[in-house]
């Protein structure tokens, strides 16, 4: 069984199709059969190894290449959507909701119409979507997502000057922990270690098991510890360069524990 992996968004999660002797391309355009109709994607894997996490009864199939025709609406939709949240977005502040529309995309054939929101609350909005129906002529859906996902889906630059990580290539979010600034002896301040999201940084995780590793090998701040110049109490680390700084009655001395860890950035080789 041939199976391919599509995006529908640059920024967005693989999801898998049945290939049925298409003879598709990385990066070339098709139209796939979902849950909610015919969708515009592109295709960012071939040949996909079947495992145990992918449900071939329940994956659905890649209907066709794209065509001009197929190209030429899903331009069109892209359009008509800019439109319609505009107007999505006064129909919402009429009904006084508590909520914020992010943006609305179309399947290709128009039949279902999709919103993204942000709101503090649990809101009701099913008076609102029965009013999109009647306004939109199509099938109404409204996600409510948090704002990494909408800090994914709107873009932005951080704290180091390049566009968010999130909107350009992770495709899904990791769990971050306070103890991953910890363990990098970052200070705890939130406008240091959150990102625009107001959440902790994605690129936390991106050294924490080097820092782990190597903290393995050094001694504990405050720990006692023996050296060739006599025994003295740790004062500081410098983790990545394996390094610490011993107080020896008063003098200041730097020692450097032995080579690095190997394979220190791949996950089970600690």
């Amino acid at each position: 069984m041939n199976i391919v992996g599509v995006k529908f968004k640059s920024f967005g999660n693989t999801y898998f199709f049945i290939n049925n002797d298409l003879e598709l391309e990385v990066n070339m355009f098709v139209v796939v059969d979902t849950e909610n109709g015919e969708q515009y994607a592109k295709v960012t894997e071939l040949d996909v190894k079947n495992t145990k996490k992918l449900d071939v009864n329940k994956m659905k199939h890649v209907l066709r290449i794209a065509t001009d025709k197929d190209i030429k609406q899903y331009e069109s939709n892209l359009k008509k959507a800019k439109e319609v949240l505009e107007q999505a977005r006064k129909i919402v502040t009429d009904f006084g909701l508590d909520m914020r529309l992010l943006d609305a995309s179309f399947t290709l054939d128009r039949k279902q119409l999709m919103f993204n929101f942000t709101a503090d609350d649990r809101v009701d909005f099913r008076d609102l979507v029965k009013k999109f129906a009647a306004k939109f002529k199509a099938r109404i859906e409204l996600h409510q997502i948090g704002v990494r996902d909408k800090s994914k889906l709107v873009g932005g630059l951080g704290q180091c000057g390049r566009p968010l990580c999130c909107g350009t290539f992770l495709t899904g979010m990791e769990t971050i922990s306070i103890n991953m600034a910890k363990n990098q002896g970052l200070a705890l301040n939130p406008t240091k270690i959150n990102g625009l999201c107001g959440r902790l940084l994605c690129c936390l995780a991106y050294e924490d098991e080097v820092y782990t590793c190597h903290r393995q090998e050094l001694p504990s701040v405050g720990q006692k510890v023996k050296t060739p110049k006599g025994e003295g109490k740790v004062v500081s680390l410098d983790i990545l360069n394996k390094k610490y700084s011993v107080d020896l009655n008063g003098e200041i001395e730097t020692f450097e524990v032995g080579a690095c860890c190997k394979n220190a950035n791949k996950k089970g080789n600690k």
